[in-house]
């Protein structure tokens, strides 16, 4: 992330335990004790990292795992927190003396919120590579996870983009049918799943972050460009482009392609488990979802939504169908995925800098974020390794994948940096009052621009 809660993927994590701000500090109470005052060892000490992603086995069996063959005096014990209790966890946790030592940031409304409590990575990132160190890696990362007084509050670790579903292709291939490229194919698809007793389309629109995706992909179909205008406070959120988007958004909830009771899914973990378990055949979900095109990535994700003797299965992306009717379908839209920064309060805070420093700006940490599959790499040049990722179908998804990252390279649209958590609690009033049918598109979207214009900068993030 609702709060109304960053689209976080989060797109992604697989929620795992609600946390709530007591137990959060009392936890985080063991992290980096012990060390100087001064920050510490920068080779040695005990560092907490709490963040809504990556998944478990992919933080302690990829990066950890790899960090300490370099460093193997720095322990470092990730904990992952939900994304519904995240600002629940973090916040009291890092007002207090006792918070993580590494902690995740999100771009826009999680940098407004948080960049104030991170260290300036600055000099770090300098030392690590050098004086040109803006040119060696995505300047999304820069820019999304900067303040605008020039303090680096967080490092990319990767990029994440949206503008696609991911689809069952077992279950497709079940029932003979192929993915849906327009609204009408949508609609047919989702009735022969029902026929026989499949969900189709699963999206959490109760957490209503996530109805800002699939806004934005039917607004960049019907004026490529628009969203991103609006979001800059350079078009109106009343113009006939976002009266539109929100008619079909409308469409989608009395066409048969939503589920019923669709407002009151969460996209994590609800509509999450529903699609990996099997219930439902296609999902609302970006690149971040790549990690569950791997075996041991598919397999955990399945075990965590309750499925025991876990069977991965062929998921593989396809673009947003074209449901304004436009012709233009894939557009993605994405920032730095998440920073990782290091508590300016820590007591192990140069521990804390190397492990940052390492996973965000060397080869071998890079290289174990493409492996992943979670992120595209922040640093530039670093490919994914596909004979070293076993894959659950190579043959099919190892050319949709590379597809799907050559996509992301010819992006110009932002996804959540441009965006406040004010601006985006009013997209998400917006979305669920056109989807009860309490406005109409039109009044929605009036609301919305009321809203918009009540905000600092026209909604656009400072900090």
């Amino acid at each position: 992330m609702v709060r109304i809660l960053s689209p976080w993927r989060r797109h992604r994590a697989v929620a795992l335990a609600a946390v709530t701000g007591l137990a959060a500090i009392s936890l985080a109470a063991c992290g980096g004790g012990g060390a100087a005052g001064n920050g510490g060892s920068a080779t040695s000490g005990n560092i907490k990292w709490w963040g809504w992603t990556p998944e478990i086995n992919v933080a302690n069996n990829d990066y950890i795992k790899a960090f300490n063959k370099v460093y193997p005096n720095i322990h470092v014990t990730y904990k992952q927190l939900t994304i519904s209790g995240w600002d629940a966890g973090l916040r009291p946790a890092l007002a207090s003396s006792v918070g993580p030592d590494v902690f995740d940031i999100a771009p826009g409304a999680g940098m407004q919120q948080y960049a104030q409590y991170a260290q300036d990575l600055t000099p770090a990132v300098k030392k690590a590579l050098g004086a040109t160190w803006k040119s060696k890696v995505a300047p999304i990362g820069i820019r999304s996870l900067s303040t605008s007084s020039g303090k680096l509050a967080a490092m990319s670790v990767g990029a994440t983009f949206a503008g696609s579903l991911w689809i069952n292709q077992d279950l497709f291939d079940k029932y003979h049918l192929t993915a849906p490229t327009n609204m009408a194919q949508w609609v047919n698809v989702c009735k022969t799943f029902k026929q026989n007793g499949v969900g189709c389309f699963v999206q959490g629109a109760g957490q209503t972050a996530f109805n800002q995706d699939t806004l934005q992909s039917i607004a960049d179909e019907i004026q490529p460009g628009y969203w991103t205008k609006a979001s800059k406070g350079q078009a109106k959120w009343t113009d006939p482009t976002m009266v539109k988007a929100l008619t079909i958004w409308k469409q989608l909830f009395h066409n048969g392609i939503m589920e019923k009771g669709a407002l009151g899914v969460q996209q994590y973990p609800d509509a999450n488990n529903d699609f990996l378990s099997g219930k439902n055949a296609m999902v609302m979900m970006g690149t971040w979802y790549m990690q569950y095109s791997t075996q041991s990535g598919m397999t955990s994700a399945i075990s965590a939504a309750g499925v025991g003797n876990p069977k991965p299965f062929n998921a593989i992306a396809i673009p947003f169908p074209d449901v304004a009717g436009t012709g233009r379908t894939g557009t993605m839209y994405g920032d730095s995925d998440y920073g990782i920064a290091v508590n300016a309060k820590s007591k192990a805070r140069n521990a804390a800098t190397t492990f940052v420093t390492w996973l965000t700006t060397s080869k071998a940490g890079q290289q174990e974020v493409a492996n992943a599959l979670n992120d595209i790499p922040a640093l530039n040049g670093v490919q994914p390794q596909w004979d070293n990722v076993t894959l659950v179908n190579k043959s099919a998804q190892q050319s949709a994948l590379e597809k799907l990252v050559q996509q992301t390279t010819t992006s110009s649209e932002p996804r959540l940096s441009l965006i406040t958590s004010d601006l985006q609690q009013a997209i998400g009033v917006a979305s669920t009052t056109v989807a009860e049918g309490q406005k109409t598109p039109e009044q929605a979207a009036s609301a919305l621009q009321d809203a918009a214009d009540k905000l600092p900068n026209k909604g656009t993030t400072t900090y």
